[in-house]
């Protein structure tokens, strides 16, 4: 927009855009005429056709002038037009502006409300929040110190059993304490699995010989000896090897190691008319036991043919068991005689008892019959009574009564 004066000319508005056309027509006919009158002099047709051009320019610029002033005219009214149209559009502004600072505050009241209700909730929901997080805090601290102390207390045993692992290898690595390690261990078993009575711990043979058990079995079979013996050398070195040469030894190792231990049994513990006609290898090992069985079978039928039974702990206790068997049945027969001789007495006992019993029940019987005959004087004598309550002389004398002896005064 351009003002001129007090005029404002607004180029947007299409009637300036037709007033600023006809003034460049207007324009281009002016440089048309500059022209046609430089070559003027041409001809005579020229200036006739030059004088009509002048004569109707003259009434275009007539016409453009009353055009011009008809522009001003509208561009005045346009200009009062825009200029009321803005007073409304101020104020329709002003108005709409004050509504929506209205809303607007009317809003942030409300929102600054909910947001106080929402921080109050959410305060109380902290604070509850707060008060169970600090009670689990304290629940989960309180379970914590409790399973640092199992686990303190685990670890004193895990230190306990470290050093009794210790000292259980310190004993194994000793043949002495070894073999005592393997007689204290035969020693349990057997404890547990006879009567005390029935073996004998340490017991030394006719040829001088000491067995580490002898157990009582009747004959036959006989007595039989259980010896403790534990290859540890020869099984840690089959577990320790690492090449076909160190397992080869090893295995070596391992038989010659219990070939000795089955022949020195065999000639030790095993003795015509002593002893049983076999003995048992004990090994306190069950690794040993299975690791013989898996891959020496051939040390097992050697023990067989030497009348030798290699036993584990668990073989072991099953084989006690079924001389326990043994020895409850000879037992039971060696009590035989007397068990008949008290089945005798008890039967004479019961014959005496069925005698006593009958003579009891007949004298029950007469008591019953003395009861009754006594029953029977009770009632009548109770007739008699109530007959004299009533006073029935008449029919307690009779028709027949005439010795009645009348109540006179003696004689002096």
């Amino acid at each position: 927009m351009i003002e001129l004066g007090e005029i404002a000319v607004d180029f947007s508005d299409p009637t300036v855009i037709g007033v600023l056309i006809a003034a460049l027509v207007a324009l281009i006919m002016v440089i048309l005429l500059a022209v046609v009158i430089r070559r003027a002099g041409r001809s005579a047709q020229t200036t006739e056709l030059l004088a009509q051009q002048m004569a109707r320019m003259g009434q275009d610029v007539q016409v453009l002038g009353a055009s011009q002033q008809q522009l001003a005219g509208n561009l005045q009214t346009v200009s009062d037009t825009q200029a009321q149209a803005q007073i409304n559009v101020i104020q329709t502004m002003e108005n709409r502006l004050a509504t929506v600072q209205a809303q607007v505050a009317e809003k942030l009241a409300d929102n600054a409300l909910k947001s106080n209700r929402a921080m109050s909730d959410l305060q109380e929901r902290m604070k509850e929040t707060l008060g169970a997080s600090s009670v689990k805090t304290t629940q989960s601290l309180t379970q914590l110190q409790e399973r640092l102390a199992t686990i303190d207390k685990a670890q004193t045993n895990i230190e306990k059993l470290s050093g009794d692992v210790l000292s259980l290898q310190d004993i194994l690595s000793n043949k002495q304490t070894r073999g005592a390690f393997g007689e204290i261990q035969l020693n349990d078993i057997v404890s547990k699995a006879l009567p005390a009575d029935s073996y004998s711990l340490q017991a030394t043979l006719s040829n001088g010989k000491r067995a580490d058990c002898l157990i009582h079995l009747p004959n036959p079979p006989g007595p039989i000896v259980v010896d403790s013996k534990f290859p540890l050398e020869a099984y840690e070195a089959l577990r320790n090897a690492t090449s076909d040469w160190e397992v080869n030894e090893a295995a070596k190792l391992m038989r010659t190691s219990l070939r000795a231990h089955i022949k020195a049994i065999s000639e030790k513990y095993i003795i015509e008319g002593e002893t049983a006609d076999g003995a048992l290898l004990f090994l306190p090992s069950e690794a040993v036991y299975a690791e013989l069985h898996a891959n020496f079978p051939e040390l097992v039928r050697d023990g067989f043919a030497a009348r030798v039974w290699i036993v584990s702990p668990t073989t072991c206790m099953a084989t006690l068991n079924t001389m326990r068997a043994i020895l409850k049945d000879a037992r039971m027969q060696e009590q035989a005689g007397a068990i008949r001789k008290e089945l005798g007495l008890l039967y004479g006992d019961v014959d005496r008892l069925g005698t006593r019993v009958d003579n009891l029940d007949r004298h029950f019987g007469q008591a019953a019959k003395d009861i009754a005959d006594i029953k029977i004087s009770a009632d009548k004598a109770g007739k008699r009574a109530r007959r004299l309550d009533n006073f029935d002389f008449e029919e307690l004398a009779g028709p027949s009564d005439d010795t009645v002896v009348p109540l006179t005064k003696p004689a002096d």
